[in-house]
């Protein structure tokens, strides 16, 4: 199951989950839909593929947004009526994002134009498209993974804008970077919220601030730099050290619990608003903490520090 499902019953659920997808209205074969199931099959469960079940596979196929798993493999095949439903639906939205990450209008239409420039594989080799769009799997939402996407693309922007100018002369000239605003939150890997709570859990009180102000509420550099009495540039030196660390123990949590480097890696790109552990609680726990408007340092005063 589903590409090598047998007469009966392994035979109605793939065609199921075939109907499912509504991949048939983008002439993509039930044959063909079940080569990306197994490809995803493959990949998750490794070398428990083997060993599984057809029902533990018809469930894990179930579980995926077969719809919108669908879409993104026949945009990357360049179907004219896929890519007509993915403009319809998702071209505003790009902007959206794009303009959220931006705050501004001429760097988000720039933003959203080369992503999607990325996702319809202008960028061909040897007179062949390669479109983002095949790495989405379907176990987030496509929205969900687009904002990822877009975001990691905005980083790598940013990162070779700052190989010429540094965060400190930015952030002296007024540049803030804006976070997202979070969504409800929906299914993911029970291991990836493991590893991130155990992680999370690991952080001191004021670190834990730093990253809810940011991420969670939205605050500048600026305004956390003087809630901290720290200057703007070593809030953000601070908050790249936490992301660092962070993405680096939670590395080593999801392959203690069995997974691959490459699965662990690709747990990483899951939307932050796709996991239900409660990061807000998480971030904000502190047992010993004033309150400060909208948020909580630790007890002890920070003073005027200049370093971290």
């Amino acid at each position: 199951m589903p590409r090598s499902a047998q007469p009966g019953q392994g035979a109605d659920v793939a065609t199921a989950l075939y109907e499912r997808s509504g991949a048939a209205a983008y002439g993509m074969s039930a044959e063909q839909f079940a080569t990306i199931l197994d490809e995803i099959l493959r990949k998750y469960l490794s070398q428990d593929s083997a060993h599984a079940s057809a029902d533990q596979k018809a469930d894990f196929c179930a579980g995926l947004h077969l719809e919108e798993l669908a879409l993104a493999r026949a945009c990357a095949a360049g179907n004219e009526r896929a890519w007509q439903d993915f403009i319809s639906r998702y071209r505003q939205k790009l902007h959206s994002m794009a303009l959220h990450i931006t705050r501004d209008g001429a760097h988000a239409a720039e933003l959203a134009d080369s992503l999607f420039a990325d996702l319809y594989g202008v960028n061909a080799r040897d007179g062949v498209r390669s479109s983002k769009l095949v790495s989405y799997i379907g176990r987030g939402s496509l929205e969900g993974w687009l904002r990822t996407v877009m975001a990691q693309e905005f980083i790598n922007r940013y990162r070779k804008q700052k190989r010429t100018v540094s965060l400190e002369e930015q952030t002296e000239e007024g540049v803030q970077f804006a976070a997202a605003v979070p969504e409800p939150a929906c299914a993911s890997d029970q291991r990836l919220e493991a590893a991130t709570d155990e992680a999370l859990a690991e952080l001191s009180s004021e670190d834990r601030f730093t990253l809810a102000s940011y991420y969670l509420d939205g605050r500048t550099l600026a305004e956390i730099a003087r809630m901290l009495r720290l200057h703007e540039s070593s809030v953000s030196r601070r908050l790249d050290r936490l992301a660092t660390g962070l993405r680096k123990r939670i590395l080593a949590g999801l392959r203690m619990q069995g997974m691959s480097h490459a699965q662990a890696a690709e747990a990483l790109e899951t939307d932050v608003r796709d996991i239900r552990l409660n990061l807000r609680s998480r971030l904000t726990q502190d047992s010993g903490a004033k309150t400060f408007p909208g948020g909580k340092v630790p007890e002890q005063d920070a003073g005027d520090r200049s370093h971290d």
